[in-house]
């Protein structure tokens, strides 16, 4: 009984002090809601012209699209692939179709080969958005469910682009980082080399190397 009454004491108590601490918290938000905060300044609107100017500098096709649409046209590729660091490297082969799409705004590649013994077809994208100043790039296959995007900067010095993304592992259904890097070694070779994480660290995965036929 004792132990009961003592319990019950706290329990006045505590319920007393939480009253105490919601009327504090009422009184402290009404002081708050009376101090008038600033507002935020607004951006200055746009004028139609300028508005048109804009929407039409982001839609027009710039001389990094001109660089992609040099790739137009039908590439051998040498696939090479590597299931963990040092391991033992497999090999495949494809051919990739290449053309520019809607108006020369967009990169579309078309692959199709053979891949551990059974037909292998893919499909990327890629796009530079002027608004942005980055690539995107997208890619699916007959090999799975997903979509990869990564997006990245072009480097006119090493003449390659560097792409950054998320793949889910289908092994444990996490995400998992993967980086690209993509070089124009001269006008008829191309270079894509693909670097994925395996027990928290990077190793490359994959190269291809295209041909242009």
């Amino acid at each position: 009984m004792k132990n009961f009454c003592i319990s019950l004491s706290m329990l006045v108590f505590c319920l007393s002090s939480c009253k105490k601490e919601i009327k504090t918290e009422s009184e402290n938000t009404k002081v708050t809601d009376s101090i008038k905060t600033e507002e935020p300044i607004a951006e200055a609107p746009l004028d139609s012209a300028a508005q048109m100017k804009a929407w039409t500098e982001y839609a027009t096709p710039g001389s990094l699209h001109k660089m992609m649409a040099d790739e137009t046209g039908t590439w051998n590729c040498e696939m090479t692939f590597w299931m963990e660091p040092n391991g033992k490297p497999d090999k495949a082969t494809s051919t990739a179709t290449i053309k520019m799409i809607l108006g020369g705004r967009y990169q579309e590649a078309n692959y199709s080969g053979m891949m551990m013994g059974q037909p292998f077809e893919g499909k990327s994208t890629l796009a530079y958005n002027n608004a942005s100043k980055e690539f995107t790039t997208t890619f699916i296959d007959n090999m799975g469910t997903g979509i990869m995007v990564a997006t990245g900067k072009f480097d006119e010095k090493s003449k390659s682009m560097e792409l950054k993304g998320e793949m889910v592992n289908p092994l444990n259904g996490k995400k998992t980082p993967y980086r690209e890097i993509y070089t124009i070694v001269d006008a008829n070779t191309r270079k894509m080399e693909m670097f994925d994480f395996k027990n928290g660290e990077e190793y490359k995965s994959m190269e291809i190397l295209m041909k242009r036929k």
